[in-house]
């Protein structure tokens, strides 16, 4: 089973972005977790079956600050679930996509990812999640 997990959007300041998904849009933050090895702090809002990813550099070689360097603040990826990581990385390797990560690694809230290359999905930079159950 695939579905839309979230929707990442880098953002300058987490606790700035957080007011205005609460107090304007009527949403509520979920979690926050902090990824050192990527440099980022989340926050997630839960909008219907999916989620919001609020995300927030932590430092200067961050991929979040390194997009927001070149594309300002905005939609940086979008998540899509799956059941087996692996299975799912092998298929897409398989098929010739192009991949960031060829190996899960940590993600936010107990999670395993990869990011699939933007250049094999017509310009969007596609997250592979898996939890952990």
């Amino acid at each position: 089973m695939m579905k839309i997990e979230h929707i990442g959007i880098a953002v300058k300041s987490l606790s700035e972005a957080v007011k205005v998904y609460e107090q304007a849009i009527g949403l509520k933050v979920a979690g926050y977790d902090e990824i050192d090895e990527q440099g980022v702090r989340v926050a997630m809002l839960d909008i219907g079956e999916s989620r919001i990813e609020l995300l927030e550099p932590t430092r200067p070689d961050s991929p979040i600050e390194k997009f927001m360097t070149k594309r300002g603040e905005g939609i940086h990826h979008i998540a899509v679930r799956v059941d087996n990581i692996e299975q799912a990385l092998e298929r897409l390797k398989t098929a010739g996509v192009r991949l960031i990560d060829e190996k899960p690694k940590r993600g936010a809230h107990n999670t395993r990812i990869a990011f699939v290359h933007p250049a094999s999905t017509h310009g969007v930079l596609m997250e592979l999640v898996e939890h952990e159950e």
